[in-house]
Order: structure tokens, then sequence, then C-alpha cells
């Protein structure tokens, strides 16, 4: 692996730290609303809490929550004065951000450099010649280096950083892995079964196309070169763990098991993975030397086969071959010749495969994808040739995308149209090879820490052209280099969800076109480099669920077609259902509509029920499992048909093993069931974006005090949404499971595929089962989201009850 460019970083607040992330979140909500005394105090309970550039963005936020309150207070903590040749503009900034630590500079440099005058004047004049630093979160030196632009722009590097860099999220001092990626928990490994068969498949908010390699079938050249029988897997079974707690070897799950792929059998399992996890297609490597093809059986089945119906395109690997795996020029075992007859003959064999209905397509032309552009003699004559062949071949036009394995190049340079990331190359992250303990003297591999791929997913640069973002779910080449590989370390599915959700969300804001919306996976089954979606024995489907959950995370709202709410009952006591209707008729002016399920015995007493009541409904029948819980996902998709954004969660809550069950039913009900709390509830909806679940005033209680019996059960699903142990802790949920809701915050919860069998048979349990999970699940589908839980009360503020007073 080639790890030769630097990685471009912002400092993510909520990622840094996050306890004060979470109360900056919350800040950040109260100043959007206006509220801006909250909001005040909110940045000046997370400021004792932060340090660093998280600190100093807390800092400026809060000097603007007080100005807008129109008490803005002079800093004259920061104690600065300004220098006669500084605008009023910059040294406001300064100011506003706490960017220079004036105490800091002098007790750093007063005595080396006699400083007697005003340290910031000093700093300005003197700073750039002598490297010196405003701040330990600024370094001088680092910053000229690093970004070239500012170099030859004549602007003082720390002007351009007060003013632009820190908004752009440049980095101001070298990356210190410490710092940032600590805040990311690496899970310990959890294995994921696969979805049941009939799991609905999910929609999907771009076109995921995995890298596909089809070196897991013997050759007669790879078995003249590496032995008799030769396959990826032969690297794959022996690799050894280089250090303690590394992952080797990589052993693939029984249902693909170490496979051939001449046999289009496990071709198509791996289609049915595909489909059933969100993924568009494969992008199948071809190897191609001057007309003599390697590897070329699996790809040929897949064209001769209608049936495996996956779309796929192709990506030329066009390097030499040489036993180092690495296309470098050493050893080489097949090279690569090119010429103008060559690029004819090329696209002239490749044109069978652009020619299949089931090619991948952007507007109707044909993905063709270059591994190494700067190896061909002219890229660009090349690509003239091919797009000229197709032309005139009736093939149209073609898209011709290359991989950014060993340069970042506009693909224009080329006369291409779109570029691919292909993380971890061309990556720079942190080197922690010196944290490890090799297992042996001779180990000379170098080991980096993955989690700083996640990281720089939270701050894409934008480039001056087509770019199609790349994920890695995990990387490591022992399997073939043995200890001279390279290892990303701390990967996990939790890390690798998030990556790709962000690449989502990066990819649906710069695409309008959703036939560009796409994003390529490294890989599907790379295996002796550690990167595949294929199950494992040790995380099972883990990463394939994380493919599918980033995808469910990003759709967009469903339209909403239908206003008022949507009042979702679970009648399962008929005289409470009763209680519920008389509650409703005191509601005047106000629409909704009834989503209302019920056991299948007393389903015509709770019709008639309903039909009496002059209320819109929809009535569904259901068996007497999974509590409230797993009709509520039953009908939730009639729900969301229809068009709603916002629900009301209840049901005829009896707790017959408790002396305060009515009490605590009634308590609910008047929090909820109330015409004012549902006005103010809508309301809220409406005017707070980022408001997803408002629970009942009092039964908003933390997660970590009130486990129960649960926490295995939720820590479990709470890795399938891609979070961490240490977060879902952190969270609070609505016990009772009442409450309002934004449809969107819970799809994620939706999604989760969960059949009826997975829930334990009814046996008045009170606590331990997948509905009392699920309870708590609610809360964490909302937080996956981006959405907050929050008390329906006047104050906006979270509840941390815990000592909830309906808890036995």
């Amino acid at each position: 692996m080639t790890i030769n460019h630097p990685l471009p970083q912002k400092i993510s607040d909520a990622s840094a730290y996050e306890a004060a992330g979470s109360l900056f979140s919350r800040a950040n909500s109260a100043f959007r609303n206006g509220k801006y005394s909250a909001a005040a105090a909110l940045y000046e309970e997370a400021l004792d809490q932060s340090t660093g550039v998280m600190h100093r963005q807390i800092f400026f936020n809060l000097q603007l929550a007080r100005k807008k309150q129109g008490s803005a207070v002079k800093l004259n903590a920061l104690k600065l004065k300004k220098p006669e040749n500084v605008e009023d503009f910059y040294f406001e900034l300064i100011q506003e951000g706490n960017f220079f630590d004036q105490d800091w500079y002098l007790a750093q440099h007063k005595d080396t450099h006699q400083i007697t005058g005003n340290p910031l004047a000093h700093y300005l004049e003197h700073g750039v010649e002598l490297s010196l630093n405003p701040s330990p979160d600024f370094d001088t030196a680092y910053y000229l280096s690093k970004y070239k632009d500012v170099a030859t722009s004549g602007k003082h590097p720390f002007l351009h950083y007060v003013c632009q860099g820190h908004r752009e999220g440049r980095p101001a001092k070298p990356f210190d892995a410490h710092s940032i990626l600590d805040a990311y928990e690496v899970e310990e490994a959890c294995y994921v079964p696969r979805l049941a068969a009939d799991a609905p498949p999910v929609a999907k908010a771009a076109r995921v196309i995995a890298f596909y390699l089809p070196q897991f079938h013997p050759i007669p050249e790879n078995d003249g070169w590496w032995g008799k029988g030769f396959t990826e897997w032969t690297n794959v079974k022996p690799a050894k763990p280089q250090f303690d707690g590394h992952y080797q070897p990589h052993v693939p799950d029984n249902l693909l098991g170490y496979y051939d792929l001449s046999d289009t059998g496990v071709m198509r399992k791996q289609i049915e993975l595909a489909k059933q996890y969100g993924i568009e297609g494969f992008c199948f490597y071809t190897y191609w030397f001057t007309g003599h093809r390697l590897l070329e059986t699996p790809v040929d089945n897949y064209l001769a086969d209608p049936s495996l119906d996956l779309p796929f395109c192709i990506c030329w690997a066009n390097e030499n071959w040489s036993r180092r795996w690495d296309g470098l020029e050493k050893d080489i075992l097949i090279e690569q010749h090119y010429s103008s007859d060559d690029d004819v003959n090329f696209i002239a064999h490749m044109s069978k495969y652009l020619r299949d209905p089931r090619y991948i397509r952007i507007n109707g032309r044909p993905l063709l994808v270059v591994y190494r552009p700067n190896l061909f003699p002219s890229m660009k004559d090349t690509a003239v040739r091919w797009r000229d062949w197709c032309r005139n071949n009736n093939l149209g036009e073609i898209y011709i995308a290359y991989v950014q394995s060993f340069e970042n190049r506009d693909p224009a340079d080329y006369g291409l149209d779109a570029a691919i990331e292909f993380p971890p190359n061309n990556t720079s992250p942190p080197n922690i090879t010196h944290s490890i303990t090799p297992a042996n003297d001779d180990f000379a591999a170098k080991v980096y820490d993955w989690r700083a791929l996640v990281e720089n997913s939270k701050g894409y640069k934008r480039q001056g052209y087509k770019l199609f973002r790349g994920v890695n779910p995990s990387w490591d080449n022992t399997a073939r280099r043995k200890n001279k590989g390279s290892i990303l370390l701390h990967s996990s599915p939790c890390g690798y969800q998030e990556w790709l959700y962000n690449a989502i969300a990066d990819t649906q804001q710069r695409f309008t076109e959703p036939d560009e919306r796409l994003v390529f996976i490294n890989a599907w089954n790379e295996w002796a480099e550690g990167a595949h979606l294929e199950p494992d024995q040790r995380y099972g489907y883990a990463h394939l669920e994380a493919t599918r959950m980033a995808q469910v995370r990003q759709l967009t709202s469903a339209p909403i077609t239908t206003s008022g709410l949507a009042i979702v009952i679970h009648a399962f006591y008929i005289e409470i259902f009763s209680e519920i209707i008389e509650k409703l008729h005191e509601i005047k002016n106000l629409s909704f509509k009834l989503f209302v399920t019920t056991p299948h015995a007393q389903s015509a007493e709770v019709e008639m029920i309903l039909q009496s009541s002059s209320f819109p409904y929809l009535l569904l029948t259901v068996n007497n499992r999974g509590r409230d819980v797993l009709p509520f996902l039953k009908i939730a998709g009639k729900v969301e048909q229809e068009g709603y954004a916002y629900i009301l969660k209840i049901h005829t809550k009896k707790s017959r093993h408790r002396e305060d069950g009515d009490i605590w039913r009634h308590d609910l009900y008047n929090k909820l069931l109330d015409e004012n709390s549902i006005r103010m509830a809508l309301k809220r909806f409406d005017s707070e974006a980022n408001l997803g679940v408002l629970g009942p005033s009092g039964h908003i209680v933390p997660m970590n005090v009130y486990w129960g019996s649960n926490a295995p059960t939720v820590v479990s699903i709470g890795y399938r949404l891609g979070q961490v142990p240490a977060k879902i802790k952190r969270l609070d949920f609505v016990a009772g499971t009442m409450f309002f809701a934004r449809m969107q915050a819970l799809r994620p919860l939706f999604n989760l595929a969960i059949n009826e069998e997975d829930f334990e048979a009814e046996a008045g349990q009170i606590d331990g089962t997948l509905a009392h999970a699920l309870e708590r699940i609610i809360s964490i589908s909302c937080s996956s989201q981006g959405f907050e839980l929050v008390n329906s009360g006047i104050n906006d503020k979270k509840s941390n009850n815990t000592n909830y007073a309906f808890v036995q």
C-alpha cells in the first residue's frame, strides 16, 4: 500500500470529545432556534469540558450567543491590545475565537526573544521568521508547509487561519491521533447473523458499488508463478497474527467458505447477499496484457448467465504483475505494453461487457474504470480512441473514470469524466507502529490508525472535478506481505458505517442527478488485504449490515402527503382502549387518524369501538407477541405509506404486576392525550428541525441507570445501527414506550428487519425481552439519525431522571 497524500482533516466537535460534543450540539440547536440565553449557558458548560481546537470553537460560538443576547462581554481575560498595523476586522476575530494565547506566548518566548511590548504585535511581526507559535494549537511552520496556497499568497498564516482556515477545517498543527482518535471507541467484535431471507430489500440512498477481485480460482499462469492450485486463499489461510490482538487469519463464514469462482453457484450467493444489503453492483477487476487476459473466468461466466442479475462494470487493473503485490517495477511476472493498436483491441474486446443490459451506466453511458492512467503513454489519446471506437460501433458515449490509487489529478487532465477515491491508498493516517509489541523480532510492517479515515470523512475537501467517494471496511495485507505488510488498526463495522454514512451524505449534496450518486467500496472480497464485505467468522455479516444501515440512515424523508397526526395505538385491554377513545373525543379542531393494532381474538370488539368513534382509522390484527412493540413495527409501514410525518404512539398499558400501574398509565395519558400537549408537540416538530422524539415529562430516564437485564441485547442491536456502547450509555430513553416522534427519526428502527419469531413467547415477563430492549433502541434510532430526544415539558433540557418514580 502506498500512503503518500496528506490527510485533510476537519476537527469535529461531536467526535473529538464526546461529553463536550453533546453539550455543544444541544447549544447549537438552541442557538438555531433563537434561544440565545440557553445556548450561552450550554456553551459555557461545554467549555469547561473541552480543550484545544474544540475549546476555541465553543468559545467563538459562546461570544456569538452573547452578542445575540445583546449582552456581549469584553474579553478582559485575554488582555489583548490591538497592534497598530492590524485591521479591526482581524483583531476582533482573534479576540472572539480566542486564537492568541498571550500568557502561553510570553511563557514560551518572553525571555528568549526579549519581548517587552505588545505580545500579539511581536508574534505578527516576527513569528513567521522565528517559527514562533501563537498558542499550543497553532503551528506556524506546519501551516505554511502544509498549505502551499497560503505560503504563496503573501498573507500571514495566522491571519489566514483566523479569517478562513479554521472555518475550512484545516488542521493548524500536525495530526495528533491521541487528541482526536481516542474518541472513537473500538467495540469488541460482535458477530452479526444474516438477515432473514424474506427481509424487505433496502431502498438505496446512493449507488454503492464494490470492487471485486476474481483471483479465487486456479489459472495456469499462477500455477507456474506461485505453485499448483494457487488462488487468493493460498495467502489468506496461513496468515498469522503479527502482534497481540492482531486479527489474523480472516476466515470466511460458512455460507461462502473458501469458494472457487469458477462455480457460478458461488456468484449466485454473492449476488443474493449484495442485493439483500443494498449494494448496487460489482466492479470486476480485469487483467489485459496486449490481448492476453488473466482471471477472466468469473466475469465471462457472469456475462454468459443472464440469471446473475446484479449490475456490474469493469476496471482495467493495468499494472504490471510482480512478486511484490504492489504494482511496482520489481521482479515482473507479466508486463504491460501500450500502443494505439492495443487501445483499440482492448475496447473492442471489452465492448461485449459494455453492451450487456446489466452493465452499470451513468445517464445511459457505460462506465469504464481505469486503475493507473499515469502508466499510459498518453491516457488522453487512449481515451479519445476508446470514445471514437464506441461511437463508430453503435455503443454511443461511454463514461470513463479512474481510480485514485496513486495520484489525485483532475480527470480532465487525462480526458476522463471522473475520479474514484480508493482508500486507504492516497491517505495519510497516523503511523502508530510504536504502539504495538511485535510477536517476532523480524517484524517490519507499518501500522496505521484506520480511525483517521473515518474522521476525515466528517470534513470532506471539495475538489473542482467530479469525484466519487470511496470507503474501506478495513485493511491489512500481511496475508500477502507477511511481516512486511501495512496494517490499518482499529477498524470496525461501526466506524465503517459512519464513514459510508458520511460518504453518502456528501454524495447526495454534490450530485443532484441520482445516476451520478455513486460510492465505491474497497472491496467486496479482497481477503488477502483484509478488506472484504463478505462475511467472516469474526464479524459475521456486520459489514454488510453496516452497508445496509448507512443507506437506511441517509435516505431522505418519505414524502409528506398527509397533514395532521398519526396516532398509533396497540389495543390489548379493551376497557382501556375505550378510555383512550373517550380522551380523544375531548380533542377539538385537530386532524388525526388512528392506526390501531389488536390481537385477533378481540378484533371485532375493537372494530366496533372504532366504527362508533367517528375517527378515521386503520385496524391491523396481530398475534399476541412482542407486547406493543412488535405491533408498532408492523403498522409503521402503513403510517409511512400514508405520508404522515409525525406520530403519537400509545398503548393500553395496565402493568398488572404493579400496585401503581393505573397511576403510571394516567400520568402518561395526561401528558400525551391532551389537546394542548398535541398542539405543542406538532408546533415543536415544525419549528425544531433537530427534534426526533418528544417524551412525556418525568418519563425520560438515563440508559445506563435503567439497563435492567437488557444491556447485551441493546448493545448488540445498537451495534447494527452503528452506535458504540460508550455513546449508547450516555443516551436517555422514554420509559413506557409512549411518545411523540418524527417518523424520520425511527427509520433505522423500522429497517432492522426484526421478525415475529425473534420475540419471546408471552409469559408475563417484566424485563429482559426483545420488546424491552427495543423500548431503549427507539432512542438509539433517533440519535443515529442526528435527532434529539427531549422532554415534552416547557423546559427544553433533557430530563436526567435517576430516581424514576415508576421504577421497581
